[in-house]
């Protein structure tokens, strides 16, 4: 005969092979544990303090777990339940690894970048830490879970009942707690909005959701045409075509850059030419998949996010007006733009060009130098007749991507000492980080420095000009962030404050059409992408009804 003891005993043990004890159970290991960076970036919060603070914190831990409950209650089903937890579990222990070691969080416009990375961004990504955040926090309950005995069956009926109770009761518990603080919990949510993207893994399900509905709205089929009148304005007598080479720049802070005031002589080369740099430019966005598409539109940004059909971009406006365009790419990808134009990545060479340097490139991964070798053939390999009328080169730079600095610069080009030589930033002294990424772009400052000799070269035949600028920036620690990819809308001014830089020979055609002394003037005005498009057509002298001459730098300065 069973004893009282035993019987209470089993009333108040958990059935652990159901279906939705499992989901609770999950949910309440990823709402406290797998929350970690969320409870600790709470726990900093000035206005989190005291007993009041206390109490707010436990309610908001009530809040995420109750929420996640109620989402997983809904895959509390035989066979499928078990395994999509698992896999719900690791996705936690990923993220709970990036979002407290970077800072970053996960929206919609992180699933994008994340779907745009390539191999060798996510290698640089893998450390010892994330594997141990990925076996204690996801493999081992995952682990866990796979092996509980698999539950009575249960009639359909009986089985969504009850999961549909879970939902029910674990929104309600949800909301009684949320009113409970209301006033704390608007308040800190509104002040500090990128906590709602710390919670994990509702965070993730929210952002996956919205970044395959807004695919699959998208309209399918070719980019409607802009700039279908464009033309060349004619050329006086005598005059050279232009060669304009334009370098994309990566995850490169206007903060660092010497020529813009800091401290440290991180433009050591261009600090010799006489090249512009603009001082106060905003980028489009805070990841290259959201800025590299709005820089090469004609729109600017806020007509740019707005826009539901998507459209061809200066490369297309510049191939229709005869022009020879050329996209380099020593990174990820154009993210589209280059579809419709040659291109080609770094590691393929034209015919008759000189295989790479030994050390330049390891496996297909390359130092930025790597951009400037073969130029010549390349340029020799275009269209000659298009060619003729002039070339728009584009580079597209590796620069500053993150979070393995060390890489970007050779042996002999890392004049800050001693660096970062980890991907776990946060586990170096703040200091070496900064070296190693001051190092990166002082290998940018080099490739500026050469592209312009090169330039030089070509000046018997093209007016030559270069205009660099950067997609976004980076945080190096700044308020325990690092990287980028922050919403725009709260991102800090480090992953938005981006370099630009113009160079313009004397004796060339475009520098003799300036008033002079007009470009330097330029220097502090406030600038943004929503002018790259504008200034690029108007420098190789493409007349197109998408031109805005007041979005163009150099319109105020021309005769």
């Amino acid at each position: 005969m069973t004893s009282p003891f035993k019987q209470a005993l089993a009333w108040c043990r958990p059935d652990v092979s159901r279906p939705l004890t499992q989901a609770w159970l999950a949910a309440l290991w990823m709402g406290l544990l797998a929350n970690w960076p969320l409870w600790r970036q709470l726990q900093a919060l000035p206005e989190v303090t005291g007993l009041r603070g206390l109490g707010f914190g436990l309610a908001m831990a009530g809040i995420v777990t109750a929420s996640t409950g109620a989402l997983l209650s809904l895959l509390a089903w035989p066979r499928v339940g078990r395994p999509l937890l698992a896999l719900l579990l690791l996705a936690a222990a990923a993220l709970a690894h990036f979002i407290g070691s970077y800072g970053i969080v996960f929206d919609p416009s992180m699933v994008v970048n994340m779907a745009q990375t390539d191999a060798h961004e996510t290698r640089d990504l893998l450390s010892g830490r994330l594997l141990l955040s990925l076996a204690l926090l996801g493999a081992l309950p995952a682990w866990w879970l796979l092996r509980r005995p698999a539950a009575a069956a249960q009639r359909l009926g009986a089985r969504l009942g009850g999961n549909a109770a879970g939902f029910v009761l674990g929104l309600a518990a949800a909301a009684v707690l949320a009113v409970g603080v209301f006033a704390d919990l608007s308040s800190t949510m509104r002040n500090h909005k990128r906590l709602r993207y710390m919670i994990t893994p509702l965070n993730a399900v929210y952002s996956l959701g919205a970044a395959a509905s807004r695919g699959s709205a998208a309209p399918s089929g070719p980019p409607s045409v802009i700039g279908a009148d464009a033309r060349l304005l004619p050329r006086p007598p005598g005059s050279r075509p232009p060669l304009l080479l334009i370098v994309v720049g990566e995850t490169a802070r206007s903060m660092n850059f010497s020529l813009n005031g800091y401290a440290r002589p991180t433009n050591p080369e261009l600090a010799t030419l006489p090249v512009l740099s603009l001082r106060d430019v905003t980028s489009c966005g805070t990841a290259t998949a959201a800025s590299l598409p709005c820089m090469f539109s004609p729109l600017g940004r806020e007509a740019f996010l707005a826009l539901k059909q998507p459209q061809e971009n200066l490369l297309d406006v510049l191939q229709r007006a005869g022009l020879a365009v050329l996209w380099l790419d020593n990174q990820s990808g154009c993210k589209g733009l280059c579809d419709r134009v040659p291109h080609s990545p770094t590691t393929r060479l034209p015919p008759g060009a000189a295989p790479l340097p030994a050390g330049l490139c390891d496996g297909d991964e390359c130092l930025d130098d790597a951009l400037l070798h073969g130029l010549d053939a390349r340029l020799a390999a275009l269209d000659a007749e298009r060619a003729s009328r002039g070339v728009v080169l584009v580079m597209h730079q590796m620069g500053s991507h993150g979070p393995a600095y060390y890489k970007r610069s050779a042996p002999d080009q890392k004049p800050f000492q001693p660096e970062c030589r980890s991907s776990s930033l946060q586990q170096c002294p703040r200091e070496q980080v900064v070296n190693a990424y001051d190092n990166s772009l002082v290998a940018t400052d080099r490739l500026l420095a050469r592209s312009i000799a090169w330039l030089q070269t070509q000046q018997q035949r093209f007016d030559t000009g270069l205009l660099y600028a950067s997609d976004h920036g980076e945080s190096l620690g700044e308020g325990g962030l690092y990287l980028h990819g922050m919403p725009y809308a709260f991102a800090p001014r480090e992953q938005t404050h981006v370099p630009m830089i113009l160079w313009v020979p004397a004796g060339g055609a475009l520098a003799a059409s300036l008033k002079p002394g007009c470009l330097p003037a330029l220097r502090d005005r406030p600038v943004s992408h929503d002018h790259f498009f504008h200034t690029a057509l108007g420098w190789v002298g493409v007349q197109a009804s998408v031109y805005r001459p007041d979005w163009d730098l150099l319109a105020g300065c021309r005769r």
